[in-house]
């Protein structure tokens, strides 16, 4: 057996192990523990594409916990999307840790351990092969999040905390209505025991599981943010600190990635009469999410807030693409995933550089000025231009990026990631219905209202304020964002391979056989004998 499949636990172990010493040390001593953390992120980073290139081999990796084998065990699989959203969470996780450095990891008390207890989670989530098991790491992620938004204190923190508590709180209880009703007509909640049982319900128990998915769909629509489950989210992100929000950017894509995995897999077409039961909600909750996190970004005065608005408007076409049940959709919407979840979390880091440029008052004087008038604008200027500082000058490139990444214009990864969509969307039939056209129109509109709000917020920052503030940017602050707007660069150049291995991920998500006979069969990768019987 080839030892580095054992590599398929190790991004669940290493987060593990890392947060339970974490928290033997003493929080006095911040440079320890940040050392720790950090390289355990960068292992993990090295990990995560070890991973990418033995999913890439075509065929799916079953990891078995105990040596039991499925459906009786609990199983780890690894393909082409759990490798991708493992990676993608290794990176922007990273970014967030060394950007923390600066100052808030030592805002609250095992910031560390949470963020590690966090990625374990996701990244569990990311790789398990049955639903109990999802709803286990589901509860650990929920777990580490509470506890990071608080991070940091304040009153707007707690009270969004509180919201935030109890409203995943509900979403967790459905998830376990929802994951007893499809094992009482099923009898299993392996996913790819699944898939042979689900099109063998008989027609009378066909409502019962189809209710129990929806209200399993609910839980995880909370979690991706949908109307009008969605309330919750701007405000909770917008308070988080800084790091926080960038790696909560990635925690909303966890629902999106079960529905991804979910949908084409338990209801593709194997499903029998049950095939596609959701892909109508979905479209319409899509469409509708996205129409209001637009709206949302429109209407934002704090750059934070228009952030976490932009969250809702990714969720939106994710959920559209989802509902679409395509390949080439499947693909479009794994490429925009991957850079708006890189493009909201530098968007989060880069905000709080960008506040510290402002100062209030002159804020509210340059608005007054801009709705009234100058009383002096009669007199002549003095100064014929004014030298813009370097780190000004840097932090306004970061921040125009950022703005044609979000907006969605050309020539960058985000432009792309929206036309195939609607490439996608136009191939999907011969016909387009006007539900399609809707879809359509929103997704320009959103692009529009994000360059507007933008826009104006770049006016607000760099050009309109009367006394330019320099604010005080260290390097470990402006590395990480860098990085992760070089990485969608780097997308929109090699957008090549990128999409060959999307489409290739895209096919395997739509076709599950693969996956059903690596999980089913009785050669799998085992865990050592030494594991639990």
């Amino acid at each position: 057996m080839n030892l580095w499949h054992h590599l398929v636990i190790a991004p669940i172990l290493l987060p593990l192990v890392t947060g339970a010493l974490l928290l033997l040390f003493d929080e006095r001593r911040h440079t320890l523990k940040s050392t720790l953390s950090i390289g355990s992120s960068f292992i993990l980073i090295a990990i995560s594409i070890a991973l990418v290139r033995l999913a890439d081999g075509g065929a799916e990796t079953v990891y078995l916990l105990g040596n039991w084998e499925a459906p009786y065990g609990i199983v780890l699989v690894l393909d082409r999307l759990s490798a991708l959203m493992i990676l993608l969470t290794a990176a922007l996780a990273t970014a967030a840790l060394v950007f923390a450095q600066a100052r808030w990891h030592k805002a609250g008390p095992h910031f560390h351990s949470l963020f590690q207890f966090l990625l374990m989670g996701l990244n569990g989530a990311f790789l398990t092969g049955d639903l109990f098991n999802l709803f286990v790491f589901f509860e650990v992620v929920l777990s580490a999040s509470y506890g990071l938004l608080l991070h940091g204190s304040g009153p707007q923190r707690v009270r969004a905390g509180l919201h935030y508590i109890a409203i995943n709180l509900a979403a967790s209880f459905l998830f376990l209505i929802g994951v007893s009703m499809i094992y009482g007509v099923t009898g299993t909640l392996n996913m790819a025991d699944l898939v042979v049982r689900i099109a063998a319900v008989p027609p009378e128990d066909r409502f019962l599981l189809e209710t129990g998915a929806s209200i399993l769909g609910v839980a995880f629509l909370v979690k991706a943010g949908m109307w009008p489950l969605c309330f919750w989210l701007p405000g909770a992100y917008s308070v988080a600190v800084a790091p926080v929000a960038a790696i909560f950017a990635v925690l909303s894509k966890m629902g999106i990635y079960v529905l991804l995995r979910l949908s084409p897999l338990l209801f593709g077409e194997t499903a029998g009469s049950s095939a596609g039961f959701d892909d109508k909600w979905l479209f319409a909750g899509g469409v509708v999410t996205l129409a209001f996190g637009a709206i949302g970004v429109l209407a934002s005065q704090a750059m934070v807030r228009l952030a976490a608005f932009s969250v809702l408007v990714s969720s939106g076409t994710l959920l559209v693409a989802v509902a679409m049940s395509d390949d080439r959709s499947t693909a479009a919407a794994l490429y925009y995933m991957i850079n708006s979840t890189l493009t909201i979390g530098a968007l989060f880091l880069l905000i709080e550089l960008l506040d510290r440029a402002q100062d209030p008052a002159a804020a509210v004087l340059s608005v007054t000025m801009e709705a009234y008038g100058d009383a002096d604008e009669d007199e002549p200027e003095e100064e014929v231009g004014v030298t813009i500082p370097a780190t000004l000058a840097i932090l306004g490139v970061s921040f125009g990026i950022c703005g044609i990444l979000v907006s969605g214009l050309p020539p960058l990864s985000g432009f792309i990631g929206k036309f195939a969509l609607l490439a996608a969307a136009v191939d999907v039939g011969n016909k387009i219905t006007a539900a399609y056209w809707v879809f359509f129109a929103m997704l320009i509109l959103s692009g529009l209202f994000a360059m507007i709000a933008m826009v104006r917020a770049g006016i607000r920052i760099f050009w309109a304020p009367v006394e330019i503030i320099v604010p005080r940017v260290r390097v470990i602050e402006f590395a990480p964002i860098a990085a992760l707007l070089a990485a969608c660069i780097w997308m929109t150049a090699d957008a090549g391979p990128a999409m060959r291995y999307l489409d290739d991920t895209a096919s395997s998500l739509h076709d599950p056989t693969g996956y059903v006979r690596a999980v089913l069969s009785h050669t799998p990768v085992a865990a050592p004998q030494g594991g639990t019987q």
